[in-house]
């Protein structure tokens, strides 16, 4: 049921988003704008954490996001720029924005607690952080117009109604796979749920940079860091409050700030990822495994 819920929240997102640009394309709205909006919001991902959350898993959920952040900026990064190097020059603020992304949400979350009124915040510093991430950095998040295709509208509902349904098969899933096998939900959710659901972003991160186009698969990582850790994690908190375990809040919550500063470093110092950098950012994704469930 883990397994059939995230295949099938992965499907329903590409179905929802395929709709939303199709629909972008038909109604003559601006492909640009909605990609800044959009480009880093992955539904798979919240829709993962929500039904963790409504499931009565605060930890599993909260993985979702944090997790999350750490698969992104360490491993997919590291493996992406492994099969194609990551060399571009990026503006400071981009940068920047980027590392700053996460730091509310470690100060909130430091009390072991994410509320409603924490939630609220982050939604609210997510509009700033993904605005000044636009402003610093427009040419990072510029990708083609959309071909246009029939059924646009009907495909956003398909979508919708495919991840409600994954979900709910998600949520238990997780439930059975806590009770039978005594696994953390904590560690569950940070390591093999995070990196389940996120784990078609390596290839989006690696096709444009062998394309020679490694500004747009930064711009996917910087953009999703931004949503997952403020955007992501203030919904789930708004829909139910977030309890955060010990191990979450020692050791999860501060790798998921601290990881988005290490990539961001390496691009400042370094121009970029190359192989040497991406066996860096690897190594340091599995000493974080290791770490946690070592703890756990």
């Amino acid at each position: 049921m883990l397994a059939g819920g995230i295949v099938l929240i992965v499907a329903g997102a590409e179905v929802f988003f395929d709709g939303v640009l199709s629909a972008a394309a038909r109604f003559g709205v601006s492909a640009f704008a909605l990609t800044v909006v959009v480009s880093g919001f992955e539904v798979e991902n919240l829709a993962a954490g929500i039904a963790a959350d409504l499931n009565g898993l605060p930890d599993a959920a909260a993985g979702t996001f944090l997790g999350g952040t750490t698969f992104l900026a360490l491993a997919v990064a590291g493996i992406g720029a492994l099969i194609a190097p990551l060399r571009v020059r990026l503006p400071a603020g981009a940068l920047a924005w980027t590392a700053l992304a996460p730091v509310p949400l470690l100060a909130l979350g430091a009390d072991g607690t994410l509320s409603r009124v924490d939630g609220a915040v982050l939604v609210a510093w997510f509009a700033v952080a993904l605005f000044g991430l636009w402003r610093a950095g427009r040419s990072l998040l510029r990708l083609a117009d959309p071909p246009k295709k029939r059924f646009a509208v009907g495909r956003i509902v398909a979508g919708l109604a495919l991840l409600g349904f994954a979900g709910e098969l998600l949520g238990e899933g997780i439930h059975r796979v806590v009770a039978s096998f005594g696994i953390s939900e904590s560690l569950l959710g940070n390591t093999a749920l995070a990196a389940s659901v996120e784990a078609e972003e390596v290839g989006r991160v690696a096709v444009p940079a062998r394309r020679g186009r490694p500004d747009v698969a930064v711009a996917n990582i910087f953009g999703t860091i931004v949503h997952f850790a403020c955007l992501n994690a203030g919904v789930i908190a708004l829909v139910r409050p977030l309890e955060l375990d010990d191990p979450t809040r020692h050791l999860h919550l501060p790798v998921a700030a601290a990881s988005p500063l290490v990539l961001v470093a390496l691009f400042a110092l370094r121009g970029g990822l190359g192989r040497i950098e991406a066996t860096l950012l690897v190594v340091l994704y599995a000493a974080y495994v290791g770490v946690a469930i070592a703890i756990s």
